[in-house]
C-alpha cells in the first residue's frame, strides 16, 4: 500500500508541534528548569547549580557564535575532567559548532594532526596541558584562537599550571557571550555533535563523527543501564575525552544528577571523594578498578552506600570483581567503541546467578553480554558470508551492531566508512562467540589493537616508530597481557647485521618513548627472526603466542 492509500499516512505528517529533533540539549535545559538549584557540578570549592550550568553554556555558545563559529566547524578542547569541558558537551553544540575532546595523553604530532584533519577554528585548553600544546600549535603550520582553562585545584589534585598560551581565559571568554543566547536543536538531527578520534589499526588516527539523534539516544540507554535519577552522584574517574565521557555527560544530565568532577586517577583522592560526596556511579577502565583494590590501606576510606562501577575495553579479571565487590563497589561489564558512542553492549545480571559461587559469578560478569536497549540490532556473524554464528559459545564471529548509536562515519575517510558499514552492519572488528542464552563473549581481537589502560594503541604505529631506527631492519607489535594496563605493546625486531652489539631493550623503548607519546611505547621487546607465511606476511598470531607464554624482556 502507497502512502497516498495509507489512511495512518494521509494528512499526519510531522508538524513543528509534533517532531522535534532529537537532541542531548534538552537534558541541560529541562534539568534547568526543574531542578535550577540541584547540585550539576561541583569541583574542590566550586558547587555549579544547573541554573547556572544553562547560563554558562549559553554564554560558551554566545562566545563562539560572536567569533562566527557556528554549523560545520570544529572546537577542539584540551581538558581534564573539569567544568569546563563538561560545558563544552553542552555550549558547543548550543553554538551549532562540533566538539572535539582532545586525548590528553597524546604527544604533539598527533594533536597537530588532529587540528589540522578537524580544520579546528578555535582550541580550548587546560594550562597543565600547555607544553605539549606548544610544541602541537608549532607544528600545527597555521594560527588557530586559543582560549586558556585555568584551574584553581590544578595543584590541589596533582598536577602544574603551564603557562598562558591563550589570549585570554575561560572565564573571561565567557563574558563575551550572551546568558540569553537561545537553545534551540540542531535543523537536523543527524547534525554532527562531535568529533573523536580513534587510533584504530593505521597510524594516523580516525575521526569519528556523532551526530545529536546518536548522542540523545546513547545517553537514554546509559541512563536505563545505570538506574541514574537526580540523587545519582557520578565520579569522573573516566576521562570525559573518552568516546565524550562514554555519553555520561549526557546521561547524568538527563537524569539531573550530579557531576563530582575529578582531574586525576589517584586512589588518595577518590577513596575520600567518594565518602564526602556520597558517590554512587561511576567508570573507568580494569586498570582503575585495579588501582583501588591494591592502594595503600591508608589512602582508602570506607563508605557506606553501594557504588555502581561499570568497566570496559577489557573482560575484569575474577579477583578484580571479587576485589571491588568487598570493597563496597558492585561491577557491571561493558562493551563498545568510539564508533557506537561508547557502550553498546552490558552484561545484565541474572537472577539466578544469585546462586552461583564468586567465580561462578565473575565468569558470567566477564562476558560482553547483551545490547543495550538503545541498540536496535546486535548479533555475532561471520564476516564473510555475514551470516549469523550458532549460539553454542563456541562458532567464532565477528560482533556486528546496527541502530541509531552507531557513528555517522569516518571524518574524509569515505573508504573506511564504506567498509565499516559493509552488509547494512557496522562490522566491530572483535570475534565473539554467542552463548545460548543470548550473551557475547569476546575471544580476540581481528584488528591488531592493543588497548592498554583503556587506551587504544595501534600497533602499526608502533611498528611505524620502529622502523625508523637506523639499526632496526623488521619489526612486529602485539599485545602482550598485562596486570596492571590489561595489555601493553611487546616488539619484536630483527636487527640489522652489525648490530646487535650496540642496540639492547633499553635503546628501542627510550627510542619509541623519544618518538611518540610514552604510553604507546613497549614494555617489552624480542630481539631475533620473524615468523612468517609462504608469501612473506608476519605471523602475529605466533608473536601473541611467544608474547604471552614467557617473559620477554631479554634478547633472544
Amino acid at each position: 500500500m502507497s502512502r497516498a492509500n495509507n489512511i495512518f499516512e494521509t494528512d499526519l505528517g510531522p508538524t513543528p508541534a509534533n517532531h522535534q529533533p532529537q537532541t542531548p540539549l534538552s537534558f541541560l535545559t529541562w534539568a534547568a528548569s526543574v531542578y535550577p538549584d540541584q547540585p550539576a557540578a561541583i569541583h574542590g570549592a566550586r558547587t555549579i547549580p544547573y541554573g547556572d550550568m544553562l547560563t554558562r553554556c549559553r554564554r560558551l555558545a554566545g562566545a563562539l557564535a560572536a567569533r562566527g563559529i557556528g554549523r560545520g566547524d570544529a572546537v577542539s578542547v584540551m581538558g581534564a575532567n573539569t567544568p569546563e569541558l563538561l560545558e563544552a558537551h553542552f555550549g558547543i553544540a548550543m553554538a551549532g559548532a562540533v566538539l572535539n575532546a582532545l586525548n590528553t595523553r597524546l604527544d604533539a604530532p598527533t594533536i597537530a594532526f588532529i587540528l589540522d584533519h578537524a580544520e579546528s577554528k578555535l582550541l580550548i585548553t587546560d594550562r597543565e596541558y600547555a607544553p605539549v600544546i606548544k610544541d602541537a600549535l608549532a607544528r600545527l603550520g597555521r594560527k588557530i584562537p586559543v582560549i586558556d582553562i585555568d584551574d584553581p585545584e590544578t595543584e590541589a589534585q596533582g598536577g602544574t599550571r603551564g603557562e598562558h598560551l591563550g589570549e585570554m581565559d575561560y572565564e573571561a571568554f565567557l563574558k563575551t557571550g550572551d546568558p540569553e543566547f537561545p537553545v534551540r536543536p540542531p535543523e537536523d538531527e543527524w547534525q554532527a555533535i562531535s568529533l573523536n578520534y580513534t587510533s584504530g589499526t593505521t597510524g594516523n588516527p580516525k575521526g569519528v563523527v556523532y551526530h545529536h539523534r546518536g548522542a540523545f539516544v546513547t545517553a537514554m540507554g546509559g541512563a536505563l543501564v545505570s538506574r541514574l535519577d537526580r540523587r545519582s552522584r557520578y565520579l569522573w574517574t573516566l576521562p570525559m575525552f573518552h568516546c565524550n565521557g562514554w555519553s555520561y555527560p549526557w546521561s547524568i544530565t538527563a537524569a539531573a544528577g550530579t557531576h563530582i568532577c575529578l582531574r586525576r586517577v589517584d586512589p588518595a583522592l577518590i577513596f575520600p571523594m567518594i565518602a564526602a560526596h556520597r558517590v554512587t556511579h561511576m567508570c573507568g577502565a580494569p586498570i582503575v578498578l585495579n588501582m583501588l583494590i591494591h592502594a595503600p590501606d591508608a589512602v582508602k576510606t570506607a563508605f557506606e552506600q553501594k557504588v555502581e562501577v561499570f568497566t570496559g575495553g577489557a573482560a575484569p579479571p575474577s579477583a578484580v570483581i571479587s576485589g571491588m565487590e568487598q570493597m563496597g563497589f558492585r561491577v557491571t561489564h561493558l562493551y563498545g567503541l568510539t564508533e557506537s558512542y561508547g557502550p553498546s553492549t552490558y552484561c545484565a545480571w541474572q537472577d539466578d546467578w544469585d546462586d552461583l559461587d564468586p567465580d561462578a559469578q565473575a565468569q558470567k560478569i566477564s562476558r560482553a553480554g547483551v545490547r543495550y536497549p538503545s541498540v536496535f540490532d546486535q548479533t555475532v556473524m561471520n564476516p564473510e558470508t555475514m551470516e549469523p554464528v550458532p549460539a553454542d559459545g563456541q562458532t567464532m564471529g565477528e560482533i556486528m551492531l546496527r541502530g541509531n548509536t552507531i557513528m555517522k562515519g569516518y571524518l574524509k575517510n569515505p573508504t573506511a566508512t564504506e567498509a565499516a558499514f559493509r552488509g547494512g552492519w557496522f562490522h566491530t572488528g572483535d570475534l565473539a562467540v554467542l552463548h545460548p542464552d543470548g550473551y557475547v563473549e569476546i575471544k580476540d581481537r581481528s584488528k591488531d589493537v592493543i588497548i592498554s589502560g583503556g587506551e587504544n594503541i595501534s600497533s602499526l604505529e608502533v611498528e611505524e616508530c620502529l622502523y625508523r631506527h637506523p639499526d632496526v631492519m623488521e619489526a612486529a607489535v602485539v599485545a602482550q597481557s598485562d596486570d596492571k594496563w590489561g595489555e601493553t605493546p611487546c616488539a619484536f625486531v630483527t636487527l640489522k647485521p652489525g648490530a646487535e652489539d650496540r642496540i639492547d631493550t633499553a635503546a628501542i623503548i627510550e627510542w619509541c618513548r623519544t618518538n611518540m607519546a610514552h604510553y604507546k611505547a613497549p614494555r617489552h621487546v624480542v630481539f631475533g627472526p620473524l615468523p612468517k607465511t609462504s608469501t612473506g606476511k608476519i605471523q602475529k598470531f605466533v608473536l601473541r603466542d611467544r608474547a604471552n607464554d614467557t617473559d620477554q624482556e631479554t634478547k633472544s
